[in-house]
């Protein structure tokens, strides 16, 4: 599909808006801290994980019903407030170093977290669509994750020298500044949208309110199977490999590798996360079986490079990786080409909201995996749901 010449500036402005969005959001610098910063306020083990279950169930109970706050008010509002409640947390965190400060401050940004999930996909496809661009949504989603990496490895490389300078108080007050320039950010989104008026008579379809959008979102779900089967990808195809991200850092360490060398190894991977990502538009002409055997791929290069138990096996991981990166913007992809209804963000936030509940499982399995079998043997284990997912493809119940 072509776009208009006068409507290219206008589908320039959206990417620039949401690389930049996605690039700050994930520029935070307390994120290679704060665990440190809850152990020298003098938490122990059990309740710095109290905190991630607190982090992790903030999202998944708001996940539902800010994309339905999505629907019937406005994306842009939602994108807006995210950074700035994730910012009220972090400085809580630094002024007020406390068990309670950090739950309030989890609280916080597993609401902010909430507010975004959903409402930015839809708001960037429903965006696309009304510029007849929507074919155009793989490989600006695909480069907003590589954003997000970006982010990421920027907040690493800072941490250290901010900390340097002025310790948690300094890199808190610059995570509390790029939280407020994501907000400045996201202000400038485009968003077309008629502002919601009266209520919606019976069997309505436009501009519904909360209670509407919900149960248009829930029925939509309900009554396509194919949309279903499109959340239900989602959720399978993000969450495991989305856990096992944040055992990297283990498993580098099984290979033997010198703690200076744990970041390098790290490295690799995201440099795998960012590939994925710029690559997905290509994964577009996957037909199912294509797209099973990515996942196939994928876990196979996953369980090969973690039982290589050595550092050259996270050039397989970085491969696995970028797999993963792709296959998940694809789920993405094909959720939002088969919504037809106003509720984008409802449906789309029930797949987050699968995929949150699918992760909190992953992460209580892993812990028994890994403890029982150590982390190259638990990675191995856990990605062979993956081969039942490309059978599933493969039916093409999908």
């Amino acid at each position: 599909m072509l776009v208009a010449p006068a409507r290219v500036p206008a589908t320039r402005r959206l990417a620039a808006t949401l690389y930049g969005y996605a690039f700050l959001t994930d520029l935070v610098l307390l994120y290679p801290l704060y665990v440190l910063l809850f152990a020298d306020t003098g938490l122990s083990v059990g309740q710095i994980s109290s905190l991630f279950v607190l982090w992790a169930a903030a999202g998944i109970v708001l996940e539902v019903p800010s994309g339905v706050w999505a629907d019937a008010v406005s994306r842009r509002l939602l994108l807006c407030l995210a950074p700035l409640l994730a910012a009220a947390g972090f400085a809580l965190w630094v002024l007020l170093p406390s068990y309670p400060a950090f739950a309030v401050g989890f609280l916080l940004w597993g609401a902010g977290g909430a507010l975004r999930s959903g409402a930015l996909e839809a708001l960037v496809f429903t965006e696309l669509e009304r510029l007849g661009a929507s074919d155009r949504y793989a490989r600006l989603i695909g480069r907003t994750r590589t954003a997000e990496v970006l982010g990421a490895v920027g907040s690493g490389v800072l941490a250290g020298p901010v900390f340097a300078l002025g310790g948690y108080l300094a890199v808190g007050a610059a995570s509390v500044a790029t939280c407020l320039l994501a907000a400045a950010v996201a202000a400038r989104f485009p968003e077309h949208r008629q502002p919601p008026a009266a209520p919606v008579p019976s069997g309505g379809d436009d501009e519904p309110g909360w209670l509407d959008s919900l149960r248009l979102g829930l029925r939509e779900v309900r009554a396509d199977r194919r949309v279903r089967a499109a959340v239900l990808l989602v959720a399978a195809v993000t969450a495991i490999w989305g856990g096992l991200d944040e055992y990297t850092g283990l498993l580098a360490a099984d290979t033997g590798m010198a703690e200076v060398g744990v970041p390098l190894l790290l490295l690799l991977v995201w440099a795998g996360m960012t590939v994925g990502g710029l690559l997905a538009p290509l994964g577009e002409r996957l037909s199912h079986s294509g797209y099973a055997g990515l996942l196939v791929f994928a876990a196979a290069a996953t369980a090969a490079g973690a039982l290589l138990r050595h550092p050259a096996g996270f050039v397989l991981l970085a491969a696995a990786f970028a797999a993963f990166q792709m296959a998940t913007v694809l789920a993405d992809v094909r959720l939002q080409a088969r919504i037809t209804g106003s509720a984008r963000a409802t449906v789309t936030s029930l797949a987050g909201m699968a995929t949150d509940l699918t992760i909190v499982a992953f992460y209580a399995g892993y812990g028994l995996l890994a403890g029982a079998m150590g982390n190259p043997a638990a990675f191995a284990v856990a990605v062979l749901p993956y081969l039942l997912v490309a059978l599933w493809l493969l039916t093409g119940r999908a």
